[in-house]
């Protein structure tokens, strides 16, 4: 098919939008492929669509591929599914909640497991129905406080979700398999860079969660890798577990005048100037960081709760986020300190006052890494004063652990497969093993071999699609507009008409014939009144793989050819134009 410039719903923009933060947002905008409309929410233009379209093509043929079948559920939903798996609660002020003109609660949905699980219980009842996966193209809505990056993080956008319903847990490690599978091919024929990692779950649940993240400088998610094949995403990492050591013979905890020492750096030098210590001088890692959180619970209580770390490492609130989860976490304010008062010494908080068994309380959790044995320099509950020599299991004890603490490049994989690197990343697709979470809240049986009723258990499978538009957008640019991959690219070929010579424009229009004919589909820049230039800086923005540009040379049967991608310009006899186009 042709395409006419001329009858096209486009307006480019010479400037980058105000609000816009990264570059895919700046040039979708600027391109005319995509529209503000509220924050996070975008209206979808004309070349924005075939894009897109492009792209969920491609994933509803690898998922038809692998047996699953497309449904198609409503956006708007009620609120009893989510009420019996807790969500309705859980998913707190992410979530657009409403209510119709009789005072029915609905929801506008960040996901669809329930409505799902109740689909296949409403329709199926035997294990000979099994096993199934169904899958649907949507839109999702989540009521992000800061959405930013344009299409990257956004209130409302599409995604495909997919679920997959088996009687056994090996079916569903089978199913889970076939997916993975796909979404490999997906991407593979995106050509997007991916690394799969070891994920959490998070309001998800299940046993089992990975995501593919792909490699981005402006990714929201920090992984880490192994040269020996670990990947995870750091909310996901496990610290490994030092060994115990033995308390017997260890000497007394010293006292040690610390006034004007509020940092762990002012701390360590003051202990290696006034107590140093024989072997080694004493470093942050020898210090216990007692770090004082606030969590809000689901119902609306406020608990304080202190976890204590090496000194030289800091919370990392996204992890702390997975351990308290579902509360919400932050750094406890003046007014958490003045609920306890007697209790915390800022600067000087040590472990001995704290505990739930103790007369504060308050639960004290610790880093993996303080293990019993260990001996600390850490505050004594008293201005200018800390200790020297605590010993964990001795001096003081925990109420549990906490994953919390930052990852950092040069930690250890859990796995022993050697020391990480930390990378920046964009999570493009997610897979969980919910297990049977879902199907034993919404009561989703079928009848077994025996006739029995067993609980189905369920796998949930999704991936970001206008996410993914706006990473292939971030990922084939350059400083003078979108450069698309074919594969998803709104035309094979752009055609430019430039001159006021009405031969290049009879010769654009045979070209046009004959790339339609050839089953290429084109763009062609018929515009009258507009300049050689705003037509060339706008096929540049646009980024179609291919440039025709019949102008100057026309009269000679001779038009300028352009890769986009590659940036090679060159001048090519019309006899010679399909051959050259087919090579890019």
């Amino acid at each position: 098919m042709v395409t006419r410039l001329s009858h096209l719903f486009l307006r480019t923009l010479r400037d980058d939008p105000s609000d816009a933060e990264v570059t895919s947002h700046k040039l979708l905008v600027r391109a005319g492929y995509v529209r503000r409309q509220s924050p996070g929410i975008f209206a979808w233009l004309p070349l924005g669509l075939r894009v897109r379209h492009k792209i969920e093509d491609i994933i509803r043929e690898e998922m038809v591929a692998a047996g699953a079948q497309e449904v198609l559920l409503p956006a708007l939903l009620p609120r009893e599914p989510y009420e019996a798996t807790n969500r309705w609660t859980e998913y707190g002020d992410g979530m657009f909640r409403l209510q119709d003109r009789k005072g029915s609660d609905y929801l506008l949905a960040p996901t669809h497991e329930e409505m799902f699980a109740l689909l296949v219980k409403d329709l199926y009842g035997s294990y000979k129905d099994l096993p199934v996966t169904l899958f649907q193209i949507q839109d999702k809505y989540r009521d992000e406080a800061r959405p930013r990056a344009g299409l990257l993080r956004g209130r409302e956008f599409t995604m495909k979700d997919a679920y997959s319903f088996d009687l056994t847990d090996e079916g569903l490690e089978r199913s889970y398999q076939v997916m993975r599978d796909a979404y490999e091919r997906i991407f593979a024929r995106l050509g997007l860079e991916y690394v799969i990692v070891k994920a959490d779950a998070g309001a998800m649940g299940g046993s089992k969660s990975e995501e593919f993240l792909h490699p981005i400088g402006v990714g929201e998610d920090t992984f880490v890798r192994s040269a020996g094949g670990y990947a995870a995403n750091v909310e996901a990492y496990v610290t490994p577990v030092p060994d115990a050591l033995p308390i017997d013979g260890q000497p007394e905890p010293v006292t040690l005048p610390s006034a004007d020492t509020p940092t762990i750096d002012t701390l360590v030098a003051h202990a290696n100037a006034v107590a140093p210590r024989d072997g080694a001088p004493w470093t942050a890692a020898d210090t216990l960081k007692n770090v004082v959180l606030a969590l809000t619970h689901l119902d609306g209580t406020r608990e304080v709760v202190v976890v204590g770390l090496p000194g030289d490492r800091e919370v990392d609130l996204k992890r702390a986020e997975v351990a308290f989860a579902p509360a919400e976490v932050e750094a406890a304010g003046d007014d958490d300190f003045k609920r306890h008062p007697g209790v915390f010494v800022k600067g000087y908080i040590g472990p001995q006052v704290l505990g739930a068994e103790s007369d504060s309380g308050i639960r004290y959790l610790v880093d993996p890494r303080v293990v019993e044995g260990t001996a600390w320099v850490t505050g004594a509950n008293e201005r200018g004063v800390h200790v020297t020599g605590l010993v964990m299991g001795r001096d003081f004890t925990a109420d549990g652990v906490a994953e919390v603490s930052d990852v950092r490049a040069g930690d250890p994989a859990p796995d022993g497969s050697g020391p990480l690197e930390t990378a920046r990343g964009m999570e493009i697709g997610h897979v969980f093993q919910l297990g049977r979470k879902y199907a034993e809240a919404l009561d989703l049986k079928v009848q077994d071999e025996n006739g029995k009723l067993a609980t189905v258990t369920m796998g949930s499978y999704g991936i970001g699609v206008t996410r993914i538009l706006a990473i292939l957008a971030e990922a084939h640019n350059d400083d003078k507009g979108l450069a698309w991959p074919k594969e998803v690219a709104p035309f094979d070929v752009h055609v430019v008409a430039t001159g006021k010579d009405q031969v290049a424009y009879d010769l654009a229009t045979t070209l046009i014939d004959t790339l339609e004919g050839e089953r290429y589909d084109v763009v062609y820049d018929d515009r009258p009144k507009v300049s050689p230039g705003v037509k060339l800086r706008d096929a540049e923005l646009l980024g179609v793989p291919v440039v025709v540009v019949a102008g100057r040379n026309a009269a000679d049967g001779v038009v300028e050819l352009w890769d986009r991608r590659s940036g090679e310009r060159r001048d090519v006899p019309v006899a010679e134009l399909l051959e050259a186009v087919r090579a890019i």
